[in-house]
């Protein structure tokens, strides 16, 4: 009987094309996705996307460059990198100025607390 030490998938090593990044897997596969499933990689440079290294016991690759991972179980079950939206990005000039527009989270003012720090003399 032959008995497996891990049956999840594990990556071996990593090649980076123009066009796909393709994974040769630690069971003989070799599964390949497109470059443009990564947008960092997709923009990166020839050099960017060379220098990376296989993580987590080849759960995974981390190109520091550009500061992306992929999952051998992404690439497997087809999961593209979302590509941020410009509003979570960056944060508007004006809210920097003036700060939050939600009034409730504001501190509230206390009336008729304006000699809250002097003592009276009782008597």
């Amino acid at each position: 009987m032959n008995t497996v030490a891990s049956s999840e998938p594990r990556i071996r090593s990593v090649r980076v094309t123009k066009d796909e990044i393709i994974a040769h897997l630690v069971d003989g596969r070799v599964i390949s996705v497109p470059l443009a499933w990564s947008w960092r990689l997709s923009e990166a440079t020839a050099a960017q996307r060379s220098r990376f290294r296989i993580i987590g016991s080849g759960q995974g690759v981390h190109w520091p460059d550009v500061d992306e991972d992929i999952s051998v179980e992404g690439m497997l079950h087809g999961m593209p990198a979302p590509r941020p939206r410009d509003r979570d990005v960056t944060v508007p000039s004006e809210a920097k100025r003036h700060g939050p527009a939600n009034k409730s989270i504001q501190p509230a003012r206390v009336r008729g607390r304006a000699n809250s720090g002097r003592r009276h003399a009782r008597g």
